[in-house]
């Protein structure tokens, strides 16, 4: 491919904007790390990859891999790229989005979370950033959680930031998008999850809840537990935290206002991840 105004180039790129993505069920998979973690744990929904002949060099794995599955694997002059996606780096894949209703993907969440150990899952309500988004999934991901939720009017997951920001760990945990935070925390807690609300005002201490973890204490963290997390600006209001079994705060000992969204979602998912260790067989 070397015309970089070409319909194919066009269409491709409109896909940065989510009424495009919207209307195809497309979204883009921007670099080698994103294309990388796609092309090897979710190669369905892979639709066509594009390559330089550099980055085909230097990234000789990652075409290989694709077409050995036989992915459509097209090479194409860096100028292309380029105006396909400023952050390719080399390497883009055109991937589908999940057709599927909030419904059908709360459904399949609850059929598969695990049954031999506690269930770790995070919950982000409303919340608009999509670098703050993508670091939560990335972080739900290496604690070992086993699904993230997008719910309310969070940002869409298929944004290029969110995707990148991700750093191809969308790729490795379920990811449900579009239902209320209502239909969430119920479906969650219909299948045994304590539901946890991080907020700055919380009754409880995280800490404090870490020191007695599988005591069978009231809030006991050892519980398959779905933590949920706020807006960036504005935290979760009041009908949100009603929603929750229990509100739990970081504790804060330095002289900080507090901790931005990915970060305190980090703390919390980390400790429940620890709490879990060594419960079931």
């Amino acid at each position: 491919m070397t015309n970089p105004r070409s319909d194919r180039v066009k269409a491709v790129r409109s896909l940065s904007g989510r009424s495009a993505r919207s209307r195809h069920g497309q979204f883009l998979v921007e670099g080698p790390q994103g294309v990388r973690e796609i092309v090897r744990h979710a190669t369905s929904r892979v639709l066509d990859l594009y390559v330089t002949s550099t980055a085909a060099t230097r990234y000789d794995e990652i075409v290989g891999a694709a077409r050995t599955a036989g992915l459509h694997v097209h090479l194409a002059t860096p100028e292309v790229l380029e105006a396909m996606s400023p952050d390719a780096q080399g390497v883009l894949a055109v991937a589908r989005t999940d057709g599927r209703s909030p419904a059908e993907q709360l459904a399949e969440l609850v059929a598969h979370l695990p049954v031999s150990r506690p269930a770790l899952v995070a919950v982000l309500a409303t919340v608009r950033d999509p670098g703050n988004a993508g670091t939560v999934i990335r972080a739900a991901d290496a604690a070992g959680a086993d699904a993230v939720v997008l719910s309310g009017e969070s940002v869409d997951v298929h944004n290029p930031k969110v995707v990148r920001s991700t750093a191809g760990s969308l790729f490795h945990v379920p990811v449900v998008t579009g239902a209320t935070l209502a239909e969430t925390v119920d479906a969650l807690r219909a299948a045994g999850l304590l539901v946890l609300a991080a907020d700055g005002d919380g009754r409880h201490d995280l800490d404090d809840l870490l020191d007695v973890a599988g005591s069978d204490a009231v809030v006991d963290l050892a519980r398959p537990t779905a933590w949920v997390f706020g807006n960036e600006a504005w935290g979760l209001p009041a009908a949100d935290r009603a929603l929750a079994d229990a509100v739990v705060r970081v504790p804060i000992r330095g002289r900080a206002e507090s901790l931005n969204l990915a970060t305190a979602a980090t703390v919390c998912l980390y400790a429940s991840s620890r709490a879990h260790r060594g419960v079931g067989p």
